[in-house]
């Protein structure tokens, strides 16, 4: 059975069931989905002055061709910049800006810019997921002060698609679409001040409960998916591998982490793959959390829903894809090379967490912007303990229009202070893209797959 036959047939069973329990909203908001919403939740309409245009489904399977390696190609290749922002000009546009992107023309104005492209309302996902989207709005809620989920099913993805709170909007991110099970290999930089750098690789298996035909229903209910990253370059890391089970209500049940260690050759818990741990092999660059832009459990922030605005973010990020590129090509002193990437305008919905009273974490305010159509984060910017904003993140979107899935050419980074950046997903050097539609089993992500992935 099919990805997608797979998921009708979930939605299906659950319409049955949706009747008898408490709608999270009313059915008469939930009917706006795909009438005056697009089927996940965003405004249809473009803005009022047809900069934003509306929405009108999307890219879909075989709008560009698709290389014998599986790398899909730019569906826009004509497209030029319709202007660009540089240090110079900022002041027209900075009512559209981030206060990260604000802070990153200061930092580096005489190389940091943003061109500026049409606006393509590309984002698309299969039928299945605005069925199941329009379930989702009636039954999912939030438990645990928001920590977890209730009546909430993982093929689902799009928890809230009429969100009413900030925690809702970060939960959309947090299980938006992304394909099906998969194993892909993709590479990690942390250039010094001067722009050199090691590359670090990583191939990665992802499962999802829903798609694994040894977990039932009951035993994944509180699982969002599985992860074993192993590192195969350099060659001073290589053989190192963390695995993750990702769990829903992570007050309720922790993520459960290992870690093996090539040199020791063991297996060990490993608590420290959350929060605020270090990203592995990152060189203190970013933490755990900051993966995918923001993951794991919300538990440690208040999140104020401050509403909607129009942004110049990252999209349609098809150049900064392409396998045309080496690693040297995007990779420069103090940000990734500005003239590769692509801006549009585009409504976002705008999100402040504040860590809690009592609560720790060295990001003591993070403010995200989340696009409106896919529910990935665009931009976060991330302050430390004394208020001062420290670290600006960007996330390169790409619609993976062959599987209707909201993906990132390249998350990055940018340490305000230390002039050094992180960057992480890029693929261009890679032989094969996503390796969709594995068939994985519970048995492929234990401890002890852990330890013969690691063997060398």
């Amino acid at each position: 059975m099919n990805t997608r036959t797979m998921m009708h047939t979930t939605v299906l069973a659950l319409s049955l069931l949706a009747s008898g329990v408490m709608a999270a909203v009313s059915p008469d908001e939930a009917a706006k989905l795909g009438t005056s919403l697009t089927p996940l939740g965003a405004e249809k309409a473009g803005n009022a002055d047809g900069s934003i245009p509306a929405w009108s489904g999307g890219l879909q399977p075989g709008a560009a061709p698709v290389a014998a390696n599986g790398f899909l190609s730019d569906p826009f290749p004509g497209d030029k910049p319709q202007f660009t922002i540089t240090a110079a000009n900022v002041a027209q546009y900075k009512d559209k800006l981030s206060p990260g992107q604000l802070a990153m023309f200061q930092r580096y104005p005489d190389t940091y810019r943003i061109p500026v492209f049409q606006t393509r309302r590309t984002a698309a996902a299969p039928q299945a997921l605005y069925d199941a989207a329009k379930v989702s709005a009636l039954n999912t809620e939030t438990v645990n002060d928001g920590n977890g989920l209730k009546n909430f099913e993982k093929s689902h993805n799009y928890a809230f698609p009429i969100p009413k709170s900030g925690v809702e909007v970060v939960w959309n991110h947090e299980t938006r679409f992304r394909g099906s099970n998969m194993t892909q290999v993709i590479a990690q930089a942390t250039p010094q001040a001067n722009g050199t750098y090691t590359i670090v690789e990583f191939k990665q298996d992802i499962a999802y409960p829903q798609m694994m035909s040894d977990v039932s229903p009951e035993r994944g209910a509180n699982f969002l998916f599985y992860v074993k990253q192993e590192i195969v370059a350099p060659a001073r890391l290589a053989g190192n591998v963390t695995l993750v089970h990702e769990t829903i209500d992570q007050v309720k049940e922790p993520r459960l982490a290992w870690a093996y260690n090539a040199g020791q050759r063991r297996v060990r818990r490993a608590p420290q793959v959350a929060y605020d741990g270090p990203g592995t092999a990152s060189d203190g660059m970013r933490t755990a959390d900051n993966n995918d832009m923001y993951n794991g459990a919300p538990d440690r922030y208040d999140w104020k829903l401050v509403g909607k605005k129009e942004l110049y973010i990252p999209y349609n990020n098809y150049r900064l894809w392409s396998t045309n590129l080496k690693y040297s090509d995007i990779l420069k002193p103090g940000h990734i090379n500005q003239d590769l990437t692509r801006y549009e305008l585009h409504r976002v919905w705008e999100v402040i967490g504040t860590v809690k009273p009592g609560a720790r974490h060295i990001y003591a305010k993070r403010h995200m912007f989340i696009d409106e159509d896919t529910w990935s984060i665009a931009e976060v910017d991330h302050y430390d303990g004394r208020g001062q904003l420290w670290r600006v993140g960007e996330g390169f979107q790409v619609l993976d229009y062959q599987q209707g899935a909201s993906l990132y050419a390249a998350q990055t980074l940018y340490d305000l202070i230390a002039g050094r950046y992180a960057v992480l997903g890029l693929m261009n050097e890679s032989k094969h893209y996503n390796q969709y539609g594995q068939n994985f089993t519970l048995k492929d992500f234990t401890p002890a797959a852990l330890r013969n992935a690691g063997i060398r």
